[in-house]
């Protein structure tokens, strides 16, 4: 009889352990689950707020302008309209030409796009377009190529200008920065004229080194610095030397200049149209798998001109 109860209450034992072994697995089952549950949610999550910030993407932005430009008001030019080129921080606003209209100091251009991927601008950021009521939008007319063209407001030449672009497709503001390029203009729409010359620096007739900057294309080419100037009759030329071979023609307003091959180097003698200013001047370069006329700006400094000898 004794052999019988102890042998019942083994067996009682034993499921006792069987049940609390079960009790604990299934205890541990229920936190991996609710764990794993846990973590699908937040991976979930987490998708959705990479998704939400995913959703407003905007293209890398590029610097525009030049170091140590100046703000150009519409009291310094003459009335007139005039081609201008625009900067834009975004490479995704492709700006085919721009017109700038200038009337008793007050300054609007119109910018005109290829594609019809904007319904309209505002001058500002994104964000206040998006806050600002829609008679506030600039919207678009088509020229007779079709291409839309967009009358804004120009508040200075050389400034960086705020301007948010609405998307046809997605219907959300993008913001960009736009300089209007003082340096793209003629002399004449100056009221004054926005240089030195080499007559007003008292340069007498001889040779000279002058340091030069060059801006403008992808900013990989370079000009040698400083540059051999010459001075006669009050006029100066300078030896652009340029880092390559690979030009085959220069453009210095609108009159074409050939080159001269010296040790690897495609080197143009060219007018000085002024000093301490960005001169505009084009260069064709042939290194792509056809010429390509790209716009360049050279910069002469006169407090580094040097006499020679």
């Amino acid at each position: 009889m004794k052999k019988t109860i102890i042998a019942i209450s083994l067996l009682a034992a034993l499921a006792l352990t069987s049940c609390g072994s079960s009790t604990s697995s299934s205890s541990e089952k229920a936190v991996q689950t609710t764990a794993a549950s846990s973590e699908a949610s937040s991976t979930s999550a987490a998708t959705t707020s990479t998704a939400a910030q995913t959703e407003h993407e905007t293209a890398p932005q590029n610097t525009v302008g030049y170091e140590g430009m100046n703000a150009v008001s519409g009291d310094a030019l003459k009335d007139g309209k005039y081609n201008i080129s625009v900067d834009s921080s975004s490479s995704m606003f492709k700006i085919a030409d721009c017109i700038l209209y200038v009337d008793n100091g007050s300054m609007s251009a119109d910018i005109i796009i290829a594609s019809k991927s904007y319904d309209a601008l505002f001058m500002g950021t994104e964000e206040e377009a998006g806050n600002a009521p829609e008679s506030e939008r600039i919207t678009y007319t088509s020229n007779e190529s079709g291409q839309s063209v967009f009358r804004v407001p120009v508040e200075a030449l050389d400034k960086g200008i705020q301007c948010a672009s609405l998307s046809a497709k997605k219907q959300e503001w993008y913001g960009r920065t736009l300089v209007f390029r003082a340096d793209s203009l003629p002399d004449e729409a100056f009221a004054e004229s926005r240089y030195t010359s080499a007559e007003q620096l008292g340069l007498a007739d001889g040779d000279y080194t002058v340091e030069v900057k060059i801006e403008g294309g992808s900013g990989r080419a370079s000009v040698q610095s400083p540059a051999e100037l010459t001075v006669k009759d009050g006029k100066a030329l300078a030896k652009i030397a340029w880092s390559s071979d690979n030009y085959d023609k220069m453009v210095v307003q609108e009159k074409e200049y050939a080159p001269v091959i010296t040790g690897g180097h495609s080197v143009f003698e060219i007018p000085v149209t002024g000093f301490d200013y960005n001169m505009p001047v084009s260069a064709e370069t042939t290194a792509m798998s056809e010429p390509h006329m790209i716009d360049y700006t050279l910069r002469f400094d006169s407090s580094t001109v040097k006499k020679c000898g």
